[in-house]
């Protein structure tokens, strides 16, 4: 049974976590392939509004495996938090797998984060810091700890000091900062160990294992292609590689396995911290998008930025991923505009750009190209089909459809499960 990816089409906050939740009652294996807890996907069901960071969303549905794979980041304070966090409120976290392979982020990783936004000043890059760079600088610097050497003390100690012996001396000698004791993080990490023995595992076999067994696997990334470590943009961007091609490295599992890459946008566009934004709206509109679409955080509680669609960056990303449908979402908030803005092409330098200007230089200069659409009034939360929906936001969509060449499978009015309609 072929696999399918979910992912995020814009500058992250695309809704992946709700289109999960929407997909996975279908699924048997949801896998979280990248980043860390520096992303977050927000799920209302059944009454409760949960936050996750780490976990799966597949760990609502009791029928469930859910994956942490190899090219995640993992805080294993952070993880056994949300675990206990689940258990609390009566969700079983005990099926949960998380792949031996992922790098661990450490205390040292959470210090250098801080220290270098704050010596960056106004050219930082506005991280999470929660570690996640540093975590995967080391990881490609081959000096990582993965979760799998938290079961072997002599050999975890050993990296530990392999590591500590640099961060140590960039702490103090570059920042002036105390060194930190690797004693404290070793009995710290020994503690995590005891409690995370059962959930490690070669996560790689699991799914390779359930897809010859013909069950449904669901790969779902964080961020959003527009904050890939290389086709994002970059420096603004995350530290890791949210596009399809790598949930088949993160997961350990080739290219024949996938068969549907589903592409989440919102109706609008938003994104967090620095960088280029062309379609933001610095008026009233976009902070009415703001508000109506509850536009903060859901990690860090940080206000997003807002503007209209961008028809250029989903072009991007349908070449980038190979989008097989998209995934419509918030679009309720847009009832109440007279007319709704779509952003078609880029004009920068004197030419006009359909597709991604080829430098980053021209896409700073980029200005929107907009073509004007009517909007409607109605309040679309109570709305429980496609064909229900008023005939200007139809249109709206068909001419997202167009504008993209890549057909809509679902759209959302709402939060919650029972907000999502069908377009077939």
């Amino acid at each position: 049974m072929p696999a399918s990816i979910v992912i995020g089409t814009q500058w992250g906050d695309e809704g992946k976590g709700k289109a999960t939740d929407y997909l996975a009652d279908r699924m048997h294996f949801v896998v979280r392939y990248q980043g860390g807890n520096n992303a977050g996907h927000t799920i209302v069901a059944e009454g409760q509004t949960l936050k996750l960071q780490l976990v799966p969303s597949g760990i609502l549905y009791t029928h469930i495996t859910s994956v942490i794979a190899d090219g995640v980041v993992v805080d294993p304070r952070v993880l056994l938090e949300e675990m206990d966090g689940l258990a609390a409120l009566g969700i079983d976290p005990t099926r949960l797998v998380v792949s031996g392979n992922a790098h661990m982020i450490m205390p040292y990783h959470l210090e250098l984060e801080k220290v270098t936004e704050r010596f960056l000043g106004k050219n930082a890059l506005g991280t999470t810091k929660r570690g996640i760079g540093p975590a995967y600088g080391d990881k490609a610097a081959r000096i990582g700890l993965r979760m799998q050497d938290l079961f072997d003390e002599k050999i975890f100690r050993e990296k530990l000091d392999i590591a500590l012996k640099e961060k140590n001396l960039v702490l103090t000698k570059v920042y002036g900062r105390l060194p930190l004791t690797a004693n404290l993080i070793v009995d710290d990490y020994m503690r995590y160990a005891d409690r995370l023995r059962p959930y490690v595992g070669d996560t790689s076999k699991l799914i390779h294992d359930g897809l010859r067994a013909g069950t449904n696997v669901l790969l779902e990334g964080a961020q959003g292609t527009m904050l890939d470590l290389d086709h994002g943009t970059y420096p603004f961007v995350t530290s890791s590689t949210p596009v399809a091609g790598y949930a088949l490295a993160s997961a350990g599992i080739g290219p024949r396995e996938i068969d549907r890459v589903i592409g989440i946008t919102k109706a609008y566009v938003t994104r967090v911290g620095a960088g280029p934004f062309p379609t933001e709206d610095h008026g009233p509109e976009g902070d009415r998008l703001g508000e109506r679409g509850r536009e903060f955080g859901t990690v860090t509680g940080r206000k997003r930025r807002c503007g209209w669609f961008d028809a250029v960056i989903l072009r991007y990303a349908a070449r980038l991923n190979g989008l097989s449908e998209l995934f419509v979402t918030k679009l309720d908030v847009l009832s109440g505009f007279g007319t709704v803005r779509v952003c078609t092409a880029y004009r920068a330098d004197g030419e006009i750009f359909e597709d991604m200007p080829p430098n980053q230089s021209l896409f700073h200069r980029a200005e929107p190209a907009y073509e004007e659409l009517e909007g409607w009034d109605e309040d679309l939360g109570q709305v429980r089909s496609f064909e229900a929906l008023p005939a200007a936001a139809r249109k709206y969509l068909d001419r997202l459809q167009d504008l993209v060449g890549v057909p809509i499978g679902v759209v959302s009015v709402g939060p919650g499960r029972e907000q999502s309609l069908s377009v077939s």
